[in-house]
Order: C-alpha cells, then structure tokens, then sequence
C-alpha cells in the first residue's frame, strides 16, 4: 500500500566505514548528531542512532558528531562529540537491534578530533594529545580506563596497526605521518609526504604468522604509495613504490592538458575482500577457459597482486597493481597499470570510495561517496572492460543532479532538525523547514523523487508558490515578507504566527493569521510562466505592474459575532487543485473553502473568499509601500463567506485539520488519553456531523494531521506520533456489520529505524507521504508492479504485486460493483428482484465467458431509476402487463431448462460452483459467501413468490446472513450447553446472538407469517430451542395468538428432548405459561433419574386453581430465587398465577426481555393484556431511546396503539418525542439515521392507517427532504450510489392535500360493500401514490391528543389589530440591524416548517372528516351478488 520508496538521512560528510556481517554488509557514516547504518548492497536504512541516546542532556544541543571508528572484531561503533564517547554494539548480532555498550567522557575542555579502535584498545587523538583506553568489564557494566597519553600536535587521523603494535596518525600543521608504539605511546617514525595526506591505511600481511609493518597512504593528488619496512629493521617503514595517476596514461589525460580539471582520486582495494571473490569464482570456472577476464582474475588471485583504484573527473577508472609485497628482499616490489576504463563508468569522482562483499558469491559491491552509490562489480566483466561489469544499483537519498547543489547538500545546514513542512497546493513542491535552514525539494518520477531546488537561511515561515517556481520567507523579527524573485521583494506586515496560500479567481494571495486572528491578505504578482493548455480565469485584482512583488489587501477579521476562537487553520487544497489544472471557472474556484475557523466551545465554521468588490473598491489607489501600514484598505464588505457550521460540543481543542471535502479532524485532550475525532461539515437534525471517534494511548500524543484525496476525492488522514504514523481512510458502511465509518488502514512504523521523533509528516503528489524526523526524511510512495529489476536510483523499492493506497481506498468506499453483495442485497430490499436476476443472468455469462472480473461492464444504470424506466425500455412495460395478466397463473421455474440466457435453476447452480471453485478477486469470505446466499434466496424468491411477500423476502435475506456469519465465527463449544439459561454472547468477537431488531420488525410487518416462520425451523435444523427464537426474534414478529401458543409449545418439546436426561426441568416455563401443568406432571413420571421427581409428582398432583396451592407455587418460587434458579423460579411464578413476578424475574434476573414478551403475549392472550403494555412502556421503550433503536421504538409504538408515534419515530429526533411520552426516559443514544430501510419503512408505514398518516402529518416537509437526502447519503457511504440517485428521483411526499366534499367523496366511493377495516381514500395524493386507495382505520375520530405542538396561533382570531401585533414582534425582529445573520435565517426556516406543517394538518383533517363520514357497514344482502 506504502512502501518505503526513500530514505534522507544525510551524507558522509566525515567518510564512512563498513561492518562486514555473516549474512549482510553493513555501512557506517554520521550525519548531524546520528550514526546512519545501511545496507551496503541496497543503501536500505537499517538503524540510526542518535548521540543523545547516551547522552540525554545533548538532545537539542545542536552539535554535531566530531569523529567515529568501527571495531569490526567486536562490531562496536564507537562515535565522538566534544569531550563524550559513545559506543553502540550489535544486540545479539541481529543488525537492526544496536544497544547502548558504553560511555566515556573526557577532561574538561577537551574536543576529540580522531578515533580508532581494534580489538578493545581505543586509540583518542585531541587538540594536543593521543591517548590509548583498554575495555574493561566489571559487573556486566563496560567501562575505559586509559593506559596512556602523549602529548602531539593537533591529530586529523589515527589508525592501528593490525597487529596492534604501532599507530599511524596524521596532524593537521604538517604533511607527515607520524608512527608511534601501542604500548608505550613513543613516537617512532616521522615519514613526510609533498602533500597533504588524505588517507592512511594498514596492509594485513599476506602470510597471518608475520607481524610486518606495511603501511599505505594516499595523498591529495591521487598518489598512492607504499611503505614497507626495512630488513634489517621491522619497525622503520620504508618507501618501496608509489602509484602515480598519469605515470601510465597518454598525454592528452595529463593535467597539463587540462588545466582546470580535478586531480584524480587514489584507493586502495581491499585485498582480503578482493581474493577471497576471486576464489569463489574462480573455483566454479573452467581451468582452460580461454576467457581473459577469468586468465586475469587467476593471474591476480595466484600471484597475489595487490590493486588500487584511480578515479579521474569524467567517470573513468584505472586499475593498477602492485606485485610482490609479500616477497623478500622487497626490491622486488614493481607497479603496472591492469586496465581503464572510458569515461562514465562511474557518476563522478568520489570523496570515498571502498569495495565490499555482495550477497552473491561472483559479485563485489563497490561503494562511493559523495553521493553515496552502490554498484555491482562482476570481476570477469569488469576486467574485460565489457559495460555491464559495473552497473548502479541504488544511490541514497540523492536530492539534486548538480553537483553545485550537492556542496550545499553537504553543509551543515543539510543535517539540522526538521521543524516542518509546507507544500505547494499540489503537492509537487515541498518546502523543508529546518532549524538552521530551508530548503526547496521538486517531487518528481511520479512522486518517487526529491530533486533539491534551492537551499537558503533559516526564516520564521515559509511559503511556496506557483507550484515551485517562487517562493516567500517571513521573518519574524522584522516582520518582513520577502518574495524570492528575479528581482526579490519585500513587504512589511503585521505580526502573523501563520503564512499559507490560495489561490483565488487566477491570482495567488498569501495569507497570514496574526495573534489576535486577523487575516492578512496579500496579493502576490508572480510573472506568467510557460504557456498552459487553458488560459487562467481573468482576475478580478490585476496588478499595477508587470514587475514580480507583494500587495497588501486588506487585514479583516472573520464576522464571527464576538465568538472567542481557537484558532483559525487553513484547508487543506489536496482535493481541489484540479480546478486549477483544468482550467475550471472563475466561479467554481470561488466556491472553495479556504479557512476553517474553531472556537474555544468547539463550533467549527468554513469559509471562503468573496469577492464582491470590484477593483477599484476593493484595492487602494496605489500599492503599499514598505512600513506603511496605515495604507491597508478598509473595504466596505467582508472578504469571507461562511459556507458551514458544525457544532462539536468539544472543549480544549489541541489540534485541528481541514480537509478540501469539509471533513475536519479534532484532537481533544482527556484524562484517560487524547480523544481523535472526524466530523462532516453536513450537519442536520438527522447527522450531528461525527464520523469516527476514538480514544488513543495516553502516552502517545498526535504530533501533527495531514490530508489527502485521491482522484475520485476520496480523503485520507494521516495523523503523526511519536514514531508512528497511521493512515487512516474511510471505509464504505454495510448493512450486517455496525463497523465504525474510519478506520487505520496503514500503519507506518519508523521507531525501528530511527529514535529520533516524528516532528512532521505531509502529503505529496502522486499519494506519496513524506515523513520528518531529527534531520531525516521518510519518502513513502505507492508500490509499483514491475517485471523488470528496480530503477537503479531506487534503493528502498520492492517490487510487489500489492495494491496501491488510491486502489484500496477506492475498493473500501468508492462506489460498488453491481454484482458486489451489498449491492445486490440493498437491490432485494427495496424490490428491485427483476434487476437482481439479470446482473446474476449477466454474471454468469461473463463468467462463463472466461473474461476476467475487472472486464465487466455491468447492465445500463438506467435500470436501476424506478422512474421512467417502461419510457427507456419499452419491453417493461409490456413484461409488467404480462406478469399480472394472468393472475391465477403458476408460474415456476423449469429446474431442467437448457436456456443459458435466462434466469433458471441450472444456471444458478452452474455459477455457484464456478464461485465455490474460483472466487471473485477483492471480495472478502464473508461477501463471498453472501454472495452465494444472495444468488440462492434470489432463486428461492423467484420460486416462492406468490407466498411471500417483499417484507418477507427481507427477513428471509437477513436470517441467511444471520447463519453465515455466525457459522464462520463459530466458537468451539458444546452446542448442548446453549439453552435458556445462556444469554450472553459467547461467541468470538463479531459473532452475533441474535438479529437485529430490524430484521425482526421486517417479519412483524410481513404478511407471510407463516411461511417465514417454516424458513426459521428449517434454518435451526427442524428443532427450534429457545435460543433459537430468541435469535431470530420469532415471538416479536408473530402476531397470530394461535400460532405462537402452538410454536411456544414445539419449543417446549424440542428443550425437553434437546438431550438424553430428559429434564422436565427445561420445559417447565414454557408448558405453564401455555396451562398444561398436567403435561408436565407426565413427564415427571418419566424422570425416574432426578432427585426432586417425587417432590415434584405429588406437588404437581394438586389443583392450582386453588388459592392454596397458589400460595405454595408461590413460596416455591420465592425459594428457587433465593437457589438461583432463575428460570424454574419463573415457572412457579406461572403456576402459582404470578405473572408479574415471573415477567419480573425474566427482565432482571434473566436479562431477557424477548422470554418476557412471549410470556405475557402467550399467557394474557393477545397485545392488549396489561404486563405487555407495562413491559413495552417501562422497559422496551426506554431501551430503545437508550440504545437509538427506532425499529425497536417503533414496534413498540406499534404495539402500544400508538402507531403515529411508530411513524415519527422513524424520522423525528428522538428527544421531541420523548418530550411528548408520559414514559420516563433516563437516557437518550446515539440517534442513528445511518440505515437506509428506514426511509423504506417510513415510505410503507406513513400512508398505511389513520394514525400513521396522522403522525406523518406532524412531520414537516423539510423534515422529511433533509431525511430524504441523509439516507440518500448513507447509500452512497455504502457504495451504491446508483440507489442514492434512484431514491431521490422517486420519493414521492405523499400527504392528504385537503379535504374533499362528502358529495364529491360519495361520487367516488364505489357502490359495492366496504370493508369495516378499510375505506376509499377520499382525498387528493400525490401522482405516484393515488393507486394505493386503501387506508386502514385503527382511531377514534379527533380522540387521539397531539404528539407535537400546535403552530402558534393569535390569542383573538377576530381582530386584525391583535394579528398584526402578533406578527409585529417577528417582523421587526428581522429588520432588526445588528442582529446575527444566522437568526433571520432560523426565524425563515420556521416560518417555512410551520406553514408546511399546516397544511398537513389541514389535509389529515379533511382526511379524517371524510373517513368518519364514509365509513358505514352496510347490512348483508344476498341480492347484491346477483343470484
């Protein structure tokens, strides 16, 4: 998804060493006040390591590293800064995980300025000594205690001899080489060079048993040469050869020629490294190959020649070799020159230059710096001279291609701490804040690159401009902004503590917030670059001169009435800046939101720039000038717009951020750990705007937020830590699943690699994020599948077949496949099933056809508009009327038909195989396995469906869903231990109990009762338990008494002989509740194994219709409480007559409010007994305004005869309707408005009785849009946006319009005989729902109080004047200067909410007026049949 593209953590400014390991190569160099550890093959970072791990009190000190030495022996680092040593070592020899292994601090006043070490001696050069520290260890703690110390000159350099005999150092007064002994500190041997020498280094003896001095050293002109010792003295060095770098090449390479050029580099190779390569290979090569790369690699490794390296200005190597070291006498010793190679072989001439092992065995890595580069070396290649024998593999964190810009890449400044990161609005050029400097980075190669454009001094802001071409400083002492241009210019401002910019109608303006939350504006002339592909939009402010510079605007405040503010923070432009690439209108940018305003109670408010001045108004006659402040306009109209509010109620804000698409991110301080938050700018009584809540880790704060977008404007956060950053998205909504609308999708872990703390991270283009920290920087970018190799200059790129951030986005939120299950699901719910069989019919064939899944086209998206569609295709209108021409006909599907073109048996079965074996990429198991279930239901509708009805159809789809996720979570326990008595979940987590109260009220207004209640038995296995109907909800959807008295009584049976005890304990509740005490009396007969069977025999043999035989059910009761015998209490509850106390028990003991329901449903007989209704009003109704449960709430309402409030209660906020119950609420959820059936039962519930369209009546009209409009929302959060658009266009705001005339209505009334249950609708309703003539009526006329409060009215409705003085008050109140804005638009909203919800009254009187009159039973009379 992210991968860790690049790495810049600076250059060897101080050299670097190596650290050869058993299965990898390490490389070693400082930057700043860090050690950088690399892999040596790819320039992969593994480890930094921060001086001020050991030494805390140097965190912000500034310093930097002084000098560092590797101890391979011991794979220790050992690193030097003023008068402190630091050693790090390998923790168990893994090479990611460094420990702290020592420390050592110096005399005062004492600055090491040369370090090395060998085998626990370390040798410490100073200003004016060299001392030598032994190691130590004593209690497992690692200490230095010094041996010796000299006093010398000033020391650039110390190294030890291999056999830890002598020392060579180099001074910075001189050019000599001074040689001193290990164990007394005396010096021995001063050997001068004509320069200055640049190196020195130690050569091993070639024969381990011989502790011979050989001695090489490399001056500033490329001179290598090589010191030997005498014969008859071992410990003086001797000069025996020196490697001149124009001795063996033509005239025209002597510097002579080229007066100007750079002398060439000297090295020397590795000898060690370089054999033990060319025994490998040659050991796997013919001994006769006629090759010369292989002759020459055995003529080297035979006789032991030693090679060096000479690197001239273009590129081109020399090769030369020195034979016969090793020999004696050592006049012998004789130099060539082996090869050269042309020009470029390499990028330019290094500063260091070393060869190394590689991981394959007939390879060697060679490395060089600056810039640090890896190359592959293939010795046979190389010394053929062929091209491919050097190849660049990876180069490190490079940031420019010139080498001008590579010496300011080396300066000081390049390694200061970053502070932070400002982006152009396309993030295609970065400008990086540093304590001691910025800088200017191009992102290139699709955002895979950072090309250093400009370095310059530190500045208090910093803002980029014109995508890169220019940029702006402000100096915080001076108050000075500066435009770097060619020529620069300078304005003087007020004091700002932020800068950023937009870009408004063509013009870029910079603005500032300053400390009391003014805005400056300023007008920033920047010339016209090259040429686009569209002009940019006239401006409205033009420029007075054609001359780059600044012009101060204005200096405003937000209107924000006096509110005290947070802070004012800009919007993040990621999300639209292609309206400036495209060349979009001047008024479409206008449309943009620029600042993001919070205030200290967390009201968060967007606004935007209007320019509603014209040129003249709206700019001074002449320009300001620098110092003149009192020149700043005062314009007559505010700049800002305000385009949004949202009210958070949160308080103590730290951080916030905006992003393009208004969604803003909060960070709240708690005691229990900062509070994350991600709201919608689209507030309504219907969505309070949050998004996505969490509680993060006390001790990991949220160091800094950052927006993105990806093409299709999907946002992306990242929040910033510690050493951790995590990406977060937002993640489409499901109809099974409650999962939270965000979540971290990728988690960024830098604490591994680095200590030093994240202090910014920013999006760049392309969706690649650059994370700071220290000095270092973190370039993360999207992976790139690839066939070939990596790009050379690609160290940290893995080829990967992984998808993308913008893919995965796109796949979580964006909009959905039509065979997506989900899709398909939310198609069955609101009766789309002839549009579900043919994307199935389509997918099969597509399938079929062998084409891959991304190649699917779908079916025309007009089939999804319910409006219009018989317009579009005239074929439906005709398959409409054939499907209900013949309405006795069976119409079933042929399970043997052949036709692969229509939805059938066989090809249903065909494409659930081929999904079974080959799953649809991107889909998860469980929507797999939905899918499938949803193809299958689909078919099973299609059969069944004359019996079952849409509603139905509903249950059946979740009761499957149901099964399925709960089948693949299924924990392992015993499925006989589930009964009555379990009512926790004890599944894993997202295993369901039971189905949501939704599903279950879809079944309580099904009318297939009967054949959804066979789906559920089949479903548990035949043998329904009481877990099983209180999972499926089956006593709260059955409404026939008969049916469920009959079901409560298979339940009984099936928990009686659910095991082989056959305890009559198990069923006793239910058989009382249903009367049959003598049942259970027989099946006491039968339980000869239990120990209560004679108590219970001769107790059960007893007449409880007694009052004495109650009373004793009843103390048995009371003693199986005090037992815990919750359920059997329960049951002599029952027996005794007790139902309250046995309902009682059930809600508090048991916890089961569906068991409590059942009972009092079962055993008083119907939905009118008093302990239901007791039940539903003190106990289901408070749970659902607990819960925000509406469908909960509403089947209650339902229940309770109160089914205007079952209307409202799917609309209304749930607060109004508590206000109205004469139920006690204590407390009121979250009022969820996040599930689309709730618009499809409003739209079956508000026109089905005279009460329902009484409580619609009480809903205004632009309550029920705004409604409208957020499940419209919620649709396209599930990725069906098709269905959003479809809901929308159909919707039909069907009302009473008003009352008809009982002439009229009789006009209309048929003559036949009307139903006591229902009547003719006699009044006028919408055109899309006058088909639906029958309404049922369940109230009294006019006997039902309000469930809302009346309109406002006049106290004396006979006199004009009191009218008018009513209204008075409201009208001036609107013509009120100086009052808020805002409270003119509520006083409108209400007047249009109050006038719409008159009307409706007015209609559902007519309504109700009509109804009383025209509903009469009229006698029955045979006659009327005709007979």
């Amino acid at each position: 998804m992210l991968d860790l593209l690049r790495t810049y953590t600076g250059h060897p400014r101080k050299g670097f060493h190596h650290l050869v390991l058993p299965q990898q190569t390490l490389l070693i160099y400082t930057s700043g006040d860090s050690v950088v550890i690399l892999d040596a093959c790819t320039l992969a970072l593994i480890r930094v390591l921060a001086f001020w791990e050991a030494f805390p009190g140097l965190r912000h000190s500034g310093e930097e590293i002084d000098s560092f030495a590797v101890d391979s022996g011991m794979k220790i680092v050992i690193v030097a800064m003023g008068l402190r040593i630091a050693c790090w070592s390998l923790a168990g020899g893994r090479t990611g995980v460094w420990r702290i292994h020592s420390t050592l601090v110096l005399p005062k006043d004492t600055t090491v300025m040369a370090l090395d070490c060998m085998s626990g001696l370390l040798a410490i050069g100073t200003a004016d000594a060299l001392s030598v520290h032994t190691l130590n260890r004593q209690d497992d703690i690692m200490s230095w205690t010094q041996k010796w110390k000299c006093r010398v000159v000033p020391l650039s350099r110390v190294r030890f001899a291999p056999s830890l005999m002598s020392i060579a150092a180099t001074t910075l007064r001189d050019n000599s080489v001074r040689i001193y002994n290990t164990t007394s500190g005396r010096l021995t041997q001063t050997i001068p060079h004509p320069r200055p020498v640049r190196d020195i280094l130690w050569r091993l003896p070639r024969t381990s048993s011989r502790d011979d001095l050989m001695l090489h050293t490399i001056t500033t002109d490329g001179t290598i040469r090589v010191f030997l010792p005498v014969l008859d003295q071992q410990n003086y060095l001797q000069l025996h050869g020196a490697l001149d770098a124009y001795s063996s090449l033509p005239l025209s390479f002597h510097p002579s020629s080229s007066k100007n050029s750079a002398p060439p580099t000297g090295f020397v190779l590795d000898r060690e490294v370089m054999c033990a390569a060319f025994a490998r290979i040659l050991k796997d090569c013919d001994k006769n190959s006629d090759d010369s790369g292989i002759h020459r690699l055995r003529e080297i490794h035979d006789e032991g020649w030693d090679l060096f390296l000479h690197v001239h200005e273009d590129g081109s190597l020399i090769v030369g070799g020195v034979a016969n070291i090793d020999r004696r006498p050592p006049t012998l010793v004789r130099s060539f020159t082996l090869l050269q190679t042309p020009p470029g072989s390499l990028d330019s001439c290094p500063a260091d230059l070393c060869i190394l092992p590689h991981p394959e065995p007939n390879k060697l890595t060679l490395i060089t710096s600056s810039p640090l580069e890896s190359y592959d070396v293939s010795p046979i290649s190389f010394f053929n001279v062929r091209p491919e024998g050097i190849k660049l593999i990876a180069r490190a964190g490079r940031t420019s291609h010139d080498n001008k810009a590579w010496e300011s890449a080396l300066s000081k400044s390049s390694s200061s701490p970053i502070s932070r990161f400002v982006r152009t609005a396309e993030g295609r050029c970065i400008g990086v804040v540093r304590e001691e400097g910025t800088e200017l980075l191009l992102v290139t190669e699709r955002g895979s690159q950072l090309v250093l454009k400009e370095r310059f001094t530190a500045a208090t802001n910093l803002v980029v401009l014109d995508k890169g071409r220019s940029f702006a400083t402000y100096d915080g002492t001076s108050s000075l902004l500066k435009l770097h241009f060619d020529p620069p210019s300078t304005l003087k401002i007020p004091t700002v503590k932020s800068l950023f910019t937009t870009v408004t109608n063509g013009q870029t303006f910079i603005l500032g917030i300053t400390p009391d939350y003014s805005i400056v504006r300023i007008l920033a002339n920047i010339p016209e670059g090259p040429p686009t592909a569209s002009p940019p939009p006239t401006p409205i402010l033009s420029s007075p001169t054609t001359q780059p510079g600044l012009e101060l605007i204005s200096v405003t405040k937000l209107p924000l009435d006096n509110q005290e503010l947070k802070f004012i923070t800009p919007v993040d432009p990621m999300g639209w800046t292609d309206l400036y690439n495209s060349g979009a209108t001047a008024s479409n940018q206008a449309q943009t939101d620029v600042l993001l305003s919070v205030s200290q109670d967390g009201e968060l408010v967007f606004w935007a720039l209007e320019d509603l001045l014209s040129p003249s108004s709206s700019r001074p006659d002449s320009p300001s000038k620098i110092g003149e402040l009192d020149s700043i306009p005062k314009p007559n109209q505010s700049f800002w717009k305000r385009t949004g509010t949202v009210r958070t109620c949160r308080k103590g804000l730290r951080i916030a951020a905006c992003s393009s698409t208004k969604k803003s991110v909060l960070v709240v301080p708690l005691e229990e750990g900062e509070e994350l938050t991600i709201w919608d700018s689209k507030e309504s009584e219907f969505a309070s705007g949050l998004e996505f809540r969490r509680v993060l880790d006390p001790s990991e704060p949220v160091n800094d937020l950052d927006w993105s977008a990806t093409p299709d404007n999907q946002s992306i956060l990242a929040v910033g830590f510690s050493h951790h950053v995590e990406v977060i998205c937002q993640k489409r909504k499901t109809y099974f699943n409650e999962d939270e609308g965000w979540d971290t999708c990728w988690k960024l872990e830098i604490g591994s690699m680095t200590p030093h703390r994240i202090s910014d991270s920013i999006w760049t283009a392309h969706g690649s994020l650059l994370v700071g920290a220290g000095p270092h920087m973190f370039l993360y970018s999207q992976p790139k599948p690839q066939s070939k190799p990596p790009l050379v200059d690609n160290p940290d790129f893995r080829p990967t077949e992984r998808e993308g951030l913008w893919e995965y986005v796109a796949r979580e939120n964006g909009p959905l496949e039509q065979f997506h299950p989900q899709m398909l699901l939310q198609c069955l719910l609101w009766g789309k099933l002839e549009l579900v069989k043919d994307i199935i019919v389509a997918l099969a064939k597509h399938l079929e056809s062998g084409a891959r899944i991304e190649a699917w086209v779908g079916l025309d998206l007009d089939r999804f508009l319910s409006r219009g569609k018989a317009a579009l295709n005239p074929q439906v209108g005709k398959q409409r009327r054939a499907r209900y021409g013949s309405l006795f006909a069976q119409r079933e599907i042929d399970s043997n038909s052949n036709d692969e073109g229509t939805f059938s048996r066989a090809l249903v079965k065909k494409l659930l195989d081929r999904l079974d074996s080959n799953p649809l990429p991107h889909l998860t198991p469980n929507e797999q396995a939905h899918l499938c279930v949803l193809i299958e239901t689909t078919l099973e509708v299609e059969e069944h469906r004359r019996a079952l009805d849409p509603n139905g159809l509903r249950y059946l789809i979740s009761m499957r869903s149901f099964y399925i996720l709960n089948e693949r979570l299924r924990p392992p326990v015993d499925t006989d231990s589930v009964s009555v008595k379990s009512t926790a979940t004890t599944g894993r987590a997202g295993r369901r109990e039971r189905l949501r109260y939704r599903d279950m009220i879809w079944a309580f207004h099904s009318e297939s009762e009967d054949l959804l209640l066979s789906a559920s038995v089949a479903a548990t296995g035949g043998k329904m338990r009481w877990c099983d109907a209180r999972a499926l909800g089956v006593f709260v959807w059955l409404r026939s008494l008969e049916t469920m008295k009959t079901h409560l009584e298979v339940i009984a049976r099936n928990e009686y002989m659910n095991d082989d005890k056959r305890d009559p304990t198990d069923c006793s509740l239910f058989y009382f509740a249903l009367g049959k005490v003598k049942l259970v009396h027989g099946l006491w007969r039968q339980a000869a194994w239990h120990k209560e069977q004679q108590l219970m025999l001769k107790f059960l043999s007893n007449d409880f219709s007694q009052p004495r035989w109650k009373t004793a059910a009843l103390k048995n009761a009371y003693a199986l409480l005090s037992k815990q015998r919750w359920e059997y209490a329960a049951a002599f509850f029952l027996l005794g007559g007790a139902l309250k106390d046995a309902i009682r028990v059930c809600l508090k003991q048991i916890g089961d409010v569906q068991l409590a329901i059942a009972l009092a449903r079962v055993v008083e007989g119907g939905d009118d007994g008093p302990m239901l209704q007791e039940i539903l009003r003190e106990t289901v109704v408070p749970l659902a305004f607990n819960d925000g449960n509406r469908w909960l709430a509403s089947w209650a309402f339902w229940l309770m005869r109160r089914r205007d409030l079952a209307v409202r209660i799917l609309v209304t906020p749930l607060q109004d309707i508590a206000n109205v119950l004469d139920v006690e609420i204590p407390s009121i959820g979250d009022p969820n408005y996040d599930d689309t059936s709730l618009a499809l039962l409003f739209s079956q519930l508000k026109m089905k009785t005279l009460q329902t369209a009484k409580g619609t009546s009480e809903i205004s009209g632009r309550t029920e849009f705004n409604f409208v409009l957020q499940i419209a929302r919620v649709f396209c959060r599930m990725g069906c946006h098709i269905l959003a658009l479809d809901l929308v266009e159909s919707w039909s705001f069907a009302r009473p319009a008003g009352g008809v005339s009982v002439a009229r209505a009789n006009l209309i009334l048929p003559p036949t005989p009307s139903s006591p249950t229902s009547f003719t609708v006699p009044f006028a309703l919408a055109a899309s729902t006058r088909r639906e003539s029958k309404i049922l009526i369940d109230m009294e006329m006019l006997t039902e109080p309000p469930t809302r409060r009346a309109s406002p009215e006049p106290e004396d409705a006979n006199e004009p004047e009191t009218r008018a003085e009513a209204k008075s008050p409201r009208l001036s109140r609107l013509s009120m200067p100086g009052t808020r804005g805002e409270s003119v638009l509520e006083e409108l909203e209400h007047l249009k909410d109050e006038g719409d919800l008159f009307s409706r009254k007015a209609g559902l009187g007519g309504l109700m007026k009509s109804a009383k009159q025209n509903v009469q039973v009229p006698e029955f009379d045979m006659s009327s049949f005709g007979f």
